[in-house]
């Protein structure tokens, strides 16, 4: 059996995928133009060690960003464009803290230029692509595949069950390999494989595109166990120190500013201890600032798990709580759990102990998202936001154990990011 193969993509549309063409382009976009007029408007700048430096600057932040962003599109239900600016924000910004820091000599108009031409450079880059590439997948007739057609931004291509022939412009092919396929099929297949064309479990291509694993779907992560890495684990401990340490000083500035408007706001405490379950279903004390008028704790467990829960356009908020809380600023004090190892920067949210205890009767598998520490900023709170129902913890839940089994790295980056356009934005605070 011959399977032929007809590209959708023009050669145009694989000249602006290539990495090579969008870094280079970048490069001389962001890089070299601003360095270049700078020097004919004044040439002896050619040799001045600050426009060197500056150079040096805006290379680095360009090749990082580009780096991460590169590696980071590969995680799901990523809409480059969203990401751009956030991206080259972070990297940037580092290279305009570490120069600060080192007491470097540069110069902030050729880097702001730098920024902002590598920002509009990726724009047009991610603009062209959509001109020329949209997704189109081939999905076999058979078993549970078909769920994949309720994705959208997805050309689905469902072939007819008594005709394997490859549609065309289809790169990708999708089936449920759990389903008892006849042999004519499960041959096709074969050959797909064996003319480069990607095949796909369904179940694996959902959890891509929606960066969930549900209930049903939970299953052994890429290393062999339900055991996150160990190697990252230890790494990112590493990382969390360091990053609490390099912003301590400064949050230290911004806790004292909080703390006095908000005692200035609303009568009580400005700081609050809640108790939350942690790494390994360990409770522990988290600090946070008060954003809700003070009342008393209700004793009746039922009360208190609906106190526990903040509702949409919740009347206990005060006025500058909804600020806090929509620019994440009520979580800054959890940098002395990060400190006390108790949190990380990025992971599961912790809940509270009530909702916790509540959550694990209702729900199989809760307790599986203690096998991490909670973080600051989560996979689940830049892609849901705020939850207030079983049905959403579910959804969340789904979103924690999809991080759990991609634990690496990259999508700790991804979230750094994303989190820096939830705060932006202020996406799903109540």
């Amino acid at each position: 059996m011959r399977i032929a193969l007809e590209r959708k993509s023009s050669a145009a549309g694989a000249l602006w995928r290539d990495p090579l063409f969008q870094l280079c382009g970048a490069a001389l976009l962001a890089c070299v133009l601003p360095i270049g007029l700078a020097i004919v408007l004044e040439p002896l700048l050619a040799t001045d060690p600050v426009t060197l430096m500056s150079l040096l600057g805006s290379v680095v932040a360009l090749f990082i960003g580009t780096w991460l962003f590169r590696n980071m599109m590969a995680f799901p239900g990523i809409r480059a464009e969203n990401y751009i600016l956030p991206t080259f924000m972070m990297t940037f910004g580092l290279v305009f803290v570490g120069m600060f820091l080192l007491r470097l000599q540069y110069s902030r108009p050729l880097l702001l230029a730098g920024f902002v031409l590598a920002v509009g450079w990726f724009q047009f880059v991610y603009w062209m692509l959509q001109r020329y590439q949209r997704p189109s997948i081939a999905i076999v007739p058979f078993g549970d595949a078909h769920r994949l057609c309720r994705l959208t931004d997805v050309d689905w291509q469902r072939m007819e069950p008594n005709a394997p022939t490859l549609p065309e412009h289809c790169t990708t092919l999708a089936a449920d390999f759990g389903h008892d396929l006849p042999d004519e099929w499960q041959k096709f297949i074969v050959e797909c494989t064996l003319s480069g064309v990607t095949v796909l479990h369904h179940r694996h291509l959902m959890q891509s595109l929606t960066g969930r694993i549900t209930m049903e779907h939970l299953s052994e992560n890429p290393s062999g166990t339900l055991n996150p890495q160990p190697p990252y684990q230890a790494t990112k401990r590493v990382l969390d120190l360091i990053a609490a340490l390099i912003a301590l000083p400064a949050a230290l500035c911004i806790m004292l500013v909080l703390a006095v408007l908000i005692r200035l706001d609303s009568p009580g405490p400005a700081l609050l201890r809640q108790e939350r379950i942690g790494l390994r279903g360990k409770p522990f004390r988290m600090w946070k600032f008060r954003t809700m008028w003070v009342s008393e704790q209700p004793q009746h467990p039922d009360t208190a798990l609906d106190f526990a829960m903040t509702r949409p356009n919740d009347p206990r908020v005060t006025r500058l709580g909804r600020t806090l809380r929509r620019t994440r600023l009520d979580e800054l004090p959890q940098i002395f759990n990060i400190l006390a190892g108790q949190m990380s920067w990025i992971g599961p949210r912790p809940e509270a102990a009530h909702l916790s205890q509540w959550y694990e009767e209702k729900i199989p598998f809760y307790r599986y998202r203690h096998v991490v520490r909670p973080g600051v900023s989560g996979w689940a709170q830049v892609n849901q936001g705020h939850v207030t129902s079983v049905e959403d913890v579910m959804t969340k839940l789904s979103y924690d154990f999809y991080y759990i089994n991609r634990f690496n790295i990259w999508i700790d980056a991804l979230i750094v990011i994303r989190t820096i356009r939830t705060v932006l934005t202020g996406f799903g605070s109540q």
